[in-house]
């Protein structure tokens, strides 16, 4: 299979900038895999596509503000984007621009915090150790900004839009940008419906925003990202496999943690780990029975999934159709449901 196969014209105006409010009145493109029929709703219309008895499983993952935005000790000015966390106080980070940032740098954020270069990896990647005064969580909220995406270019104004209203713990740099429709009175809607709602987290990395740069499909290489499967969801979705029950993900985030903790049995695994789990193609589902999802980037690892998920002349019709009737998309953008 080729990436050039994924590909699709996209009109600039049709790249959301902002958030629709309420974050429920987003459009719905309802694409059932067994009819050519597609369906144009709201997403408060979900509600309607849930079964009684149904599982909704969220990936409630916590996006933190991840774009630090300091000065070294001679006054140049450096962006820090913090990547990952190795240690207490040890980030695995990108800095820009990074050329003649050697190790044993200090940059100063404030005088609250700072940083020392560590380490230089050959991927590009930076280690850094922070210095602060203070709880460090506290002081990235008042100084960092979230880590939009760069197709988005408009300012943020809330924080929390980009953060999905049920978000727990974890330290993503990048939102499970479907669950950003929901609202809290939609999921007690939902929940009433009789639907039960179980949660997973999957820490969601950089490699989200990182475009597939091989030809071939079979040469890519997955980025890792951290997930855990909670006892109870894995018991609940396990019971509910045996029962007839649909497995419904939000996200390709949830649908990728869930598929990468399977036994041979078919069983869901409770457990923390890493996957680098890259869906595509005839890949056969486990778990998971239909899918919550946005509208993805061209030739992006995210459409192959959705592509063998729903099939790809089926998916790229239905962002055809999106198109055409100005459907948003990307991370801000609207949304699918797929079953």
């Amino acid at each position: 299979m080729r990436v050039d196969d994924f590909d699709f014209e996209l009109p600039k105006e049709s790249i959301a900038q902002h958030a629709i409010e309420p974050r429920d009145h987003s459009k719905l493109l309802v694409v059932n895999k067994n009819s050519d029929e597609l369906e144009d709703k709201h997403f408060y219309d979900i509600v309607d596509y849930l079964n009684e008895n149904d599982i909704l499983v969220l990936n409630k993952t916590k996006v933190i503000p991840a774009r630090l935005f300091g000065k070294k000790e001679n006054g140049v000015a450096i962006e820090t984007f913090l990547l990952k966390r190795l240690d207490i106080n040890k980030w695995e980070v990108l800095l820009k621009p990074a050329k003649r940032v050697k190790v044993g740098t200090k940059i100063i954020y404030s005088d609250k915090l700072s940083a020392t270069l560590l380490e230089i990896h050959e991927d590009g990647n930076r280690v850094v150790e922070f210095e602060y005064s203070g709880v460090f969580e506290e002081i990235l909220d008042e100084l960092a900004q979230m880590p939009l995406p760069p197709y988005i270019t408009e300012k943020l104004d809330n924080k929390e839009r980009y953060q999905t209203v049920y978000a727990k713990s974890g330290e993503s740099v990048a939102a499970p940008t479907a669950g950003l429709h929901f609202t809290n009175e939609l999921l007690e809607k939902i929940e009433k419906k009789g639907v039960t709602i179980v949660e997973v987290f999957l820490t969601v990395g950089l490699g989200t925003f990182r475009p597939v740069q091989v030809d071939n499909i079979e040469d890519h290489i997955m980025h890792s990202e951290e997930y855990i499967v909670p006892e109870e969801t894995a018991r609940i979705i396990n019971e509910g496999k045996k029962n007839g029950k649909r497995i419904v993900a939000v996200g390709t985030t949830s649908i990728r943690t869930l598929e990468s903790s399977v036994d041979e049995n078919g069983n869901l695994i409770a457990q923390s780990s890493a996957t680098s789990i890259f869906i595509y193609g005839d890949y056969k589902f486990k778990i998971v029975d239909a899918l919550i999802t946005n509208f993805h980037l061209p030739k992006s690892t995210l459409i192959m999934l959705v592509s063998s998920f729903a099939g790809k002349d089926k998916i790229m019709n239905a962002y055809k159709h999106a198109i055409d009737n100005n459907y948003r998309f990307f991370s801000f953008g609207d949304s699918m449901f797929i079953y």
